[in-house]
């Protein structure tokens, strides 16, 4: 008997929902019924390049070998159902979601001849419904539920989530009101409210401030009904703390209809006034960040910060991350969901920078995840001057959100109810499924790029089409007029309204001469003091209590008895017990250790994070060992005691700039954390040199905004070539400037516990830049002892505690790795005649320490900067300018070179002994050369 045969007496709508879940997800339905299924599917795709489908007695597909009749009815189910999921799956390319210009073309179509069906069929009835939750239903029934669904104002990506009960949960809601809102009166009005003020605001600017870039959200004003419907509701789901990211469109009225910011203030930072506090420089007003505290419509309190910003587009993506983990380990750490980040994006930012991707990479990796984050474009559908096909190869600007299975949604900007629907359906995604979901709001950019700009230069059609087009406001009260839920006096009045307040705050805002900067979230900076320059030289009690220094030292040098580690980590924690209480010859790996057990024992946090910072690059720091069996992890560190912080170290993706960006903003949002990130090597850093340049060394000055992250960057000459060597010091050291960070290149484990100590200690914060060293990982003498760390402080400078002051007549300033190097030469060739200083900190220079150690030794006549970076290289440019007393120093180092270091070992060996040979001998100057043919000698 054909096992098949029941085809002819089943129930057709069993099949059709079963053919549906193969369709959704294969793995979903028992093995026999996905062969025969995917006989189906090959049968059909021959029949259709075919043209030929079926005759009135059914079709046959072959399977297992043999040919299975299908009775008409049943394959016409079928044909039903693969309608249905072509709906599901490409529906959103034929939406009505842009406002301005009519939508690419895109095929196959979605017509029924394209399905192996007719006209004929519409008003046959088919059990297929049943899968969209009609019932058995006419096709014109299923085809009208499936384009109000799929094919109207919103267009949904979803069917290549892998995970069925999240397809599953999407359906059902798109199901629900065939995918349209249904808001009452109450509701719709609250809506116009918030549309009207969004259009008032910018319609007041551009008459007050004609001409001025203000970067206006005209054409995507329906963005503010939607943050603020995400509010809302959010709100009554238990968030607490909203953190926001955008870039400088339509910012200025986001700040003002959503967060609350004075519109006064707004007008003062329009007037270009100068700044109240002289110490700020300030910035842009469509870059400052902001922090209020609102009232939900059903009471509640939500803390609201806007992240500050830099041209540099996408940038704050990572930064809002980051801050949102903070606050969610801080505040919430049993409930992630209770802070929610939001990241509006611009079409063109969205789909061409790389941070974008680097920062949804790490949307559901332990050390960097926020429990979801809702991704909003304003899509203007243009970048500048650039089209939108010049600017992507992509279809859509989000389609990096497929890279984690997010679902998108694409809405028509232009109707804000479904904006505001759409909005809803993320933030309800987000809190259930703590994942990521981006909306893509087409609308347009009424102006310019700035207000200043000719659009019609590069987009004449699009422009011309854009000056007649209705705004949402205008669009929006014609359809409530039309319901019979407002008439025209009410709009009015809502304007009428909304302009006078913004006329009163203009007003007062011109009775002041001054600009106020108002911290962001000082909330979480209470406490804190800002410091000048003068003041990051004083010093800091950084000493620590010897009996719990060794407390702490016993905990991180005893592994669990209970379990099997490597005999290599055996052995390392070995040796780690013996520096402390045998030898007292700690390494720099101990001291470091040290230093963030004793912060956490005090009760601070320490979090760290970059590539390989686990076990370390060089395997020096293992603070994170495996059970060799299980590959249990077992961090010491958090077994000190009940009430100590917590430790967390993670081991980041392959990233730079969007790492450091998201520890940068982990850092802003919790003072009390030492927040470190190391390089892999320090050059790699300059992966992320936006985040450097416009967050870490300027941030302050700005924004007013203190940020005590560290990060240590490996850097050294060992001859591993020009991509090993240099962090690229001078690049930190040309940045620094007054009291904006520090940057420090130590020699000893005890100097980096008092330094890393001091980071946490002192009552402000500042960047820190550590050079850290490779080879003195394991170096005999960069050890310190126990004495050393438990007394004592961080030293700026290191004098040279052997020399005789008498007999120095060269004294030569030194920091780093390269002081070893000139040590070993001084004591191989016993030259007493020369004192070696240390300069630990490079910024702020130490000038009085300095001065000091060149007043002590009388009898030098020979002073030398000496260092192994090349001379437009490493600290020499920095030193010379900052410290007045180095016009007198001769200086040795590398000669000038494009590349940091040379790729040959002899060859560096050989620089590396040039440069040594002229700190101890003044007559061998490396950087002397004579020309020959217009070519430099040969060395």
């Amino acid at each position: 008997m054909d096992k098949y045969s029941f085809l002819n007496t089943a129930h057709t709508s069993f099949f059709a929902e079963l053919y549906d879940r193969y369709l959704t997800n294969p793995d979903s339905v028992e093995p026999s019924w996905r062969a025969f299924f995917q006989g189906f599917d090959f049968g059909m795709e021959s029949a259709l390049d075919e043209m030929d489908i079926g005759g009135q007695n059914g079709s046959s597909v072959f399977v297992d070998g043999k040919s299975v009749v299908i009775p008409e009815t049943l394959f016409k189910e079928f044909q039903v159902v693969k309608l249905i999921d072509a709906y599901r799956n490409r529906g959103h390319l034929f939406t009505k979601t842009n406002p301005v210009r009519e939508r690419r073309k895109y095929s196959p179509t979605l017509e029924i001849e394209n399905f192996g069906l007719s006209q004929l069929d519409l008003n046959t009835v088919f059990n297929a419904g049943e899968v969209i939750g009609l019932g058995p239903r006419e096709l014109r029934d299923i085809i009208s539920h499936l384009q109000r669904i799929y094919c109207d104002a919103i267009g949904v990506e979803y069917m290549y989530i892998r995970k069925p009960e999240r397809v599953q949960w999407i359906q059902e809601w798109l199901n629900v009101n065939d995918n349209h809102p249904d808001f009452n009166q109450n509701r719709k009005k609250h809506i116009l409210r918030k549309l009207n003020q969004a259009v008032s605001f910018e319609a007041f600017l551009h008459t007050k401030y004609v001409g001025q870039k203000r970067f206006s959200l005209e054409g995507n004003e329906s963005l503010i009904p939607a943050i603020d419907a995400i509010v809302e509701r959010a709100a009554e789901m238990g968030v607490k703390q909203f953190v926001m990211g955008m870039a400088h469109r339509g910012r200025l009225n986001v700040l003002t209809n959503i967060f609350g910011k004075s519109a006064k203030d707004i007008f003062s930072e329009f007037d270009g006034k100068d700044y109240e506090e002289e110490i700020f420089d300030g910035d842009v007003k469509y870059h400052l960040g902001w922090t209020s505290e609102r009232k939900a419509d059903n009471g509640n309190k939500i803390n609201m910060n806007i992240a500050p910003n830099p041209s540099h587009l996408e940038t704050v993506g990572a930064v809002v991350e980051g801050i949102s983990r903070a606050k969610q380990d801080t505040h919430y750490p049993e409930n992630f969901s209770k802070v929610l980040p939001i990241v509006v994006h611009g079409d063109a930012a969205i789909a061409g920078q790389g941070i974008v991707y680097e920062v949804v990479q790490m949307a559901q990796l332990d050390g960097y995840k926020t429990n979801g984050t809702i991704h909003i474009v304003v899509n203007n559908q243009i970048g500048f001057t650039t089209n939108y096909l010049d600017g992507r190869s992509s279809t859509y600007c989000t389609d990096v959100g497929k890279v984690t299975l997010s679902p998108v949604l694409h809405v028509n900007a232009d109707d804000v109810e479904a904006v505001v629907h759409a909005s809803l359906f993320a933030l309800e995604y987000r809190m259930r499924f703590k994942s990521d979901v981006f909306l893509d709001l087409l609308g347009y950019r009424k102006y310019g790029h700035n207000e200043g700009d000719e659009p019609r230069f590069t987009q004449p059609k699009l422009y011309k089409a854009i000056a007649k087009h209705k705004n949402p406001r205008e669009i929006y009260s014609e359809k409530l007029i039309a319901l019979g839920i407002i008439d025209k006096d009410f709009v009015k009045e809502l304007e009428q309204e909304y302009k006078a307040s913004l006329e009163e705050e203009l007003e007062d805002s011109r009775k002041e001469d001054k600009t106020i900067i108002t911290p962001f979230m000082a909330d979480e900076w209470s406490g804190f003091q800002n410091v000048r320059e003068w003041e990051m030289l004083d010093a800091v009690d950084t000493s620590y209590d010897k009996t719990k220094l060794t407390e702490i030292a016993k905990t991180i040098t005893q592994l669990p008895k209970d379990k099997k580690f490597l005999r290599k980590v055996e052995k390392l924690v070995g040796d780690r017990k013996k520096m402390f209480f045998e030898t007292d010859k700690l390494d720099w790996a101990m001291g470091e250790l040290l230093a963030y057990g004793t912060l956490l024992e005090e009760g601070f946090d320490v979090r760290m994070s970059g590539q390989d910072v686990e076990r370390g690059t060089f395997s020096h720091r293992h603070a994170v060992m495996k059970v060799e069996e299980s590959e249990e992890e077992i961090m010491l560190l958090n077994n000190l005691n009940d009430n100590q912080g917590r430790f967390q170290i993670y081991n980041s993706l392959l990233s730079e700039y969007g790492v450091v960006g998201f520890d940068y903003g982990y850092a802003m949002a919790s003072p009390n954390t030492l927040t470190i990130w190391e390089a892999q090597f320090g050059d790699f850093s300059n992966g992320a040199q936006i985040m450097i340049d416009q967050y870490i060394s300027a941030a302050e000055d700005k924004w007013k905004l203190q940020n005590g992250l560290v990060m240590l960057l490996p850097h050294g000459y060992e001859g591993q070539g020009a991509e090993h060597s240099s962090a690229r010091m001078e690049r930190y050291l040309q940045l620094c400037a007054r009291d904006n960070m520090y940057v420090a290149d130590c020699t000893t484990p005890a100097n980096i516990f008092h330094l890393l100590r001091r980071q946490m200690k002192a009552n402000f914060r500042k960047p820190l830049i550590v050079f850290t060293p490779k080879s003195l990982l394991r170096h005999p003498k960069a050890v310190s002892g126990v004495e050393e760390f438990s007394s004592g402080g961080f030293q700026e400078v290191i004098d040279d505690a052997n020399a005789e002051i008498d007999k120095v007549r060269s004294l030569v300033f030194c920091t780093g790795k390269f002081y070893y190097d000139l040590l070993a030469f001084k004591d191989e060739n016993k030259r007493d005649d020369v004192a070696l200083v240390r300069v630990e900190q490079l910024f702020p220079v130490p000038e009085q320490k300095m001065t000091a150690i060149i007043n002590k030794y009388k009898k030098a006549d020979d002073w030398v900067w000496a260092q192994e970076e090349p001379r437009n290289m490493g600290a020499w440019s920095h030193m010379f300018t900052h410290y007045g007393e180095t016009q007198k120093f001769r200086v040795a180092s590398r000669r000038f070179y494009a590349s940091p270091a040379a790729g040959s070992a002899v060859r560096s060996k050989l620089r590396q002994q040039q440069i040594i040979d002229y700190v101890f001998d003044k007559t061998k100057d490396n950087m002397t050369r004579r020309v020959v043919k217009n070519e430099y000698k040969k060395e």
